[in-house]
């Protein structure tokens, strides 16, 4: 095995030239590997972000009812999954506000911020000179709101209601989501002052959550929480209401995945069409080492150890090429797109191109173990 690893290592430095070529090659596929994972990983992550995450992933509710045992299942449903990063419950109902003349559609959502923070990030979305709403009575609203009411801080807004009637809020903070169905309709307050409004109890209409991961929200996580709660209770996910935007995810990654293997193919066919010629090429020198008695096993052992060599040189050179595409990108295209630089998916890129580069040196290797001193005499 050493003597085949130190023979391999000088076929490789005898023919320099054409070695560098088969490492660029190699580094080649590598880096479009590393460069079209990083970035359809993260333009994935992006429009997840963008799309579910700043709002709740999976919900629960009853249909045409509140929830009034919430507290405990809250707990019972938190402890059934591993999977959910933050839950909180809420509580929603519609009406319109009025200031002066000026009258808007709208809908007052009741909010625990201690932890829906964590799946709304209002605190990222407040206005500089606003804040979350934490006496009873107080709001905050949409943005939009703001322009088409002509209200401002410290402004008293009123609530109206052909069920709950009228209340008056103070406007203590304005928000923007960056989206015009949320800057235009929401009026969020604390969730006791929601309660007093409906005068139910201590009620919710819903609990959100979040989840560490989000593409587990129908198969698992979904299965896992209907095993703790009654069959009374409605169970939405993100998948259900998104099916086109899942559509889209897949496409990418099934994209993605297409063109890393349609590259590890043309590795592989390099690589094992060079080392069928470089078995030829060698061929006085194999029968030369044959005559002095190395075993055929040694002698396939050669070209298998010069796949392995190109391919952990090639896998090196094509990550750092592959990281500088990124940067490159990243600095000179102008684009918005962030780059999500996966360790795991490296390494497994760097691995893929190692096996690859192996099982490409097989079919020279079993040429070389099946030629004899005498054909060798023979073909001069």
């Amino acid at each position: 095995m050493k003597l085949a690893f130190q023979i391999a290592k000088r076929f490789l430095l005898a023919a320099k030239k054409q070695t560098l070529v088969i490492i660029l090659g190699i580094a080649v596929g590598v880096s479009v590997q590393v460069f079209i994972g990083a970035l359809i990983s993260g333009l994935q992550q992006s429009l997840v972000d963008t799309t579910i995450g700043s709002r709740s992933q999976i919900t629960i509710s009853l249909e045409d009812e509140y929830i009034s045992n919430y507290q405990n299942l809250t707990v019972s449903v938190e402890e059934a999954s591993s999977n959910i990063k933050v839950i909180s419950p809420t509580l929603t109902t519609n009406g319109s506000i009025r200031n002066n003349d000026k009258t808007e559609s709208i809908v007052l959502r009741g909010f625990d911020f201690t932890t829906a923070d964590e799946i709304y990030k209002f605190n990222q979305k407040t206005l500089s000179d606003s804040k979350l709403p934490t006496l009873n009575n107080e709001v905050a609203l949409g943005i939009n709101l703001k322009e088409k009411l002509d209200i401002d801080i410290g402004d008293n807004i009123t609530f109206f209601s052909t069920v709950y009637g009228s209340h008056t809020f103070k406007i203590v903070g304005f928000f923007d989501f960056e989206v015009s169905a949320i800057n235009d309709t929401w009026l969020i307050s604390t969730l006791a002052t929601v309660q007093n409004i409906l005068g139910k109890g201590d009620v919710v209409s819903n609990i959100e959550m979040q989840l560490f991961e989000v593409f587990d929200a129908e198969e698992i996580t979904k299965l896992e929480i209907e095993n703790v709660i009654s069959e009374d209770f409605k169970i939405i996910t993100w998948i259900s209401e998104n099916q086109s935007l899942l559509s889209g995810l897949q496409g990418q990654s099934t994209s993605s995945l297409m063109i890393q293997l349609f590259v590890i193919v043309s590795v592989v066919l390099g690589i094992s069409s060079t080392l069928a010629i470089s078995v030829l090429q060698k061929s006085k020198q194999l029968g030369i080492l044959k005559a002095m008695g190395i075993k055929n096993s040694d002698a396939s052992f050669i070209f298998l150890f010069q796949g392995m060599i190109l391919g952990i040189f090639g896998a090196l050179v094509g990550i750092l090429l592959g990281i500088g595409l990124l940067y490159a990108f990243t600095t000179f295209s102008g684009s918005d797109i962030p780059i999500s630089i996966n360790l795991g998916f490296i390494i497994l890129s760097a691995g893929i191109a190692i096996a690859a580069s192996t099982i490409a040196s097989l079919s020279p290797a079993i040429k070389s173990s099946k030629l004899t001193v005498m054909e060798v005499i023979r073909n001069g």
